[in-house]
């Protein structure tokens, strides 16, 4: 029962500082996310054990030249194609039962793009219209978190067909389509209240959330379970790290921009 309150106390207080900065400001929102960058760098360097905190200035350095500096669509088109890149390449780590062991430019490229560039397109979303789309951020968020209260709610009651269990032994087939279902209730509600996406471009976008951030989780998963550990951090009580509960964002981030990039195109 503590347990419950404690986790409950925390992701209350996470929804609250998440939206408050969203509504409040876009700068406050875009120093939220670079902090939140720098938290998950910290632990993914931990995990991974790499030394040195060179990573902190590459990403620092990224963040600042593409969020305030750099408004020129190819070269943000670039660094998108290289962050889906990484992105793709864990995959193969992802499902590979191979053991791998990284190198340490390997490492610093994979922080830098993997959880750096998440960071930074997670960031650039909201200013994929002319302003700051508040209610666009704030339906990914919701997206995400719909997705995973109800995959948790209907695996525990249904779940039978176990997803990927040497992984995510308590991730089950059905939880999962149990969260997509529900995921795709709340984009109808949020095409009604957003809408520069139409209601066919919501159900997209939530399919590539749903599934991008599935794997995303999963691939977090993997990195703690090669270094043995059940959680990246213990800064939120409950909850584990920042990482933990960022893992879904910042890996869907960069193919959910690449979505909507492919919206503006098309209309």
């Amino acid at each position: 029962m503590k347990e419950i309150l404690k986790r409950s106390i925390t992701g209350v207080i996470y929804v609250v500082l998440l939206l408050g900065t969203v509504f409040l400001s876009s700068d406050a929102f875009d120093f939220l996310f670079m902090v939140f960058g720098l938290a998950c760098l910290y632990e993914f360097k931990k995990i991974v054990r790499l030394r040195g905190y060179y990573i902190f200035i590459a990403y620092l350095a990224l963040w600042w030249a593409f969020i305030y500096l750099i408004h020129d669509t190819e070269v943000i088109n670039i660094l998108m194609l290289l962050t889906i890149t990484v992105d793709l390449a864990l995959l193969v780590f992802l499902f590979s039962n191979k053991k791998k062991e990284f190198t340490n430019i390997q490492k610093f490229i994979i922080g830098v793009f993997y959880i750096g560039g998440g960071c930074i397109f997670l960031t650039m979303i909201p200013y994929k219209q002319d302003d700051f789309a508040q209610i666009l951020i704030m339906g990914i968020f919701i997206l995400i978190w719909v997705n995973d209260t109800f995959a948790y709610l209907v695996g525990r009651t249904m779940g039978r067909t176990k997803l990927y269990s040497a992984i995510s032994p308590k991730k089950t087939v059905e939880g999962s389509l149990g969260g997509l279902i529900f995921a795709l209730v709340a984009a109808y509600f949020l095409a009604r209240y957003e809408t520069k996406l139409a209601l066919s471009e919501w159900f997209v976008l939530a399919t590539v959330i749903v599934i991008a951030g599935g794997l995303g989780d999963l691939l977090e998963s993997k990195f703690k379970r090669v270094a043995g550990i059940k959680d990246s951090g213990a800064i939120l009580p409950g909850h584990g790290g920042v990482w933990d509960r960022l893992d879904s964002l910042v890996f869907a981030a960069p193919f959910a921009y690449l979505v909507l990039n492919i919206f503006s195109y098309v209309s």
